[in-house]
């Protein structure tokens, strides 16, 4: 007798199931089809890795330093980070004990979380915010709470909001400023605020700094650096967008020692340690890249400036994003949804931006567009989403 052969889907995870596909990725595989295509999307650096730190790692693997290192990383690039971490932010971290380097920030925020978490721990996250938190607050058997933001506050993260939020089963806030995806970033006031709730509620933060470097206004605090919140933050980092090394998959997490020894734990089990060679070449970005750094900033800075007044030019409004290399204008002068706009724009004239609503609910109503390309391609793009927005008023 004929039999149906099984649903392969009956083997998956049910936590895994609720667990939603990234809105970025399913928006770009329809750019893949689209020729002559302006991407705003992609949030990566338009830059090559600069020489010095690419030759570091070459020169590693012609050294022979293809073994593991610690599971913890490099010790040199440990005490790099700690030095650094001191010298910018004036906080200290004991390179042997509270230093983990992890393949990527992402790995990061996601042993973090596997470390802190009990099946149902909730965990508070700003709304809209970087499409991979929720995933890694899911993974980790976690519930994921978000906190909405406004464009009226230029989408900081607000102390009452978080406080009015909080339950019994609260146990973690999660951040990343300046963030992704509305280059927001927050005030010295506001992270005291974040931090009184922390300590009257008991909380840990997993503050996600990787684009601290990227503050084009005013300086950027650590949020550990704050009284109080070095015993009860996981501050977390990486390289990829300061010095342009996305493709090499280096981060790290910062943290009291019992902290970053449970987060070791999970990253030894399931990653052993971070490629060699690329830890090398981390430990270069730092010692040789300095200048290179300044001048990334400074041209981004001036593609902000190009993008934000070419918006409001258009007819789009977008508050001034201090940090990072993204801006989030509001497309409901034109009557359409994020979605419907980014699908009709990418078609219609070649340029593609990420709908609002897949950094969350309160991202509705708004587009992620990157200025990390070219600036001559950026006044292009401005040209096509003109006639786009001018047709559809």
């Amino acid at each position: 007798m004929e039999q149906n052969p099984p649903s392969a889907n009956r083997f998956v995870s049910r936590s895994l199931a609720s667990v939603p596909a990234s809105g970025i990725r399913d928006f770009f595989d329809i750019l893949t089809t689209i020729d002559d295509v302006i991407s705003l999307g992609v949030g990566e650096p338009d830059y090559v890795t600069p020489q010095p730190i690419r030759q570091a790692a070459i020169e590693s693997i012609e050294n022979g330093e293809t073994h593991y290192t610690s599971n913890y990383g490099l010790f040199e690039l440990r005490e790099a980070i700690s030095s650094e971490l001191q010298h910018l932010y004036g906080v200290s971290y004991d390179p042997s004990t509270e230093i983990v380097i992890t393949s990527g920030s992402s790995e990061a925020f996601d042993i973090a979380l596997r470390s802190l978490l009990d099946d149902g721990d909730e965990v508070l996250c700003p709304d809209p915010s970087y499409v991979a938190y929720e995933p890694a607050v899911l993974m980790a058997k976690g519930r994921f709470c978000p906190v909405p933001t406004s464009a009226d506050n230029d989408f900081r993260l607000i102390a009452k909001d978080v406080s009015e939020r909080i339950t019994d089963r609260t146990k973690a806030l999660l951040f990343g400023f300046p963030a992704n995806p509305t280059g927001a970033t927050m005030d010295y006031s506001d992270l005291e605020g974040i931090a009184e709730v922390a300590n009257t509620n008991d909380l840990v933060v997993i503050s996600d700094e990787l684009y601290a470097r990227l503050t084009y206004e005013g300086q950027h605090t650590c949020f550990s650096s704050i009284n109080g919140m070095r015993e009860r933050t996981i501050l977390i980092g990486g390289f990829s967008k300061t010095y342009a090394m996305t493709g090499w998959r280096v981060g790290w997490l910062a943290a009291p020692s019992p902290l970053a020894e449970a987060a070791m734990k999970v990253h030894q089990y399931v990653m052993m340690s971070a490629p060699t060679a690329a830890q090398y070449a981390a430990l270069a970005a730092i010692q040789h890249g300095e200048s290179f750094v300044q001048e990334m900033l400074a041209d981004y800075d001036r593609r902000r400036r190009l993008m934000v007044d070419g918006l409001h030019a258009i007819g789009l409004p977008a508050f001034n994003p201090r940090g990072a290399f993204y801006v989030f204008p509001d497309i409901r002068p034109t009557g359409m949804d994020s979605t419907t706009f980014s699908q009709r724009l990418l078609t219609e004239e070649r340029v593609a931006v990420v709908p609002g609503v897949a950094f969350g609910s309160s991202g509705e109503g708004f587009v992620r567009a990157c200025y990390a390309s070219g600036y001559e391609e950026i006044e292009r793009a401005l040209e096509r989403i003109g006639r786009f927005v001018q047709r559809n008023r």
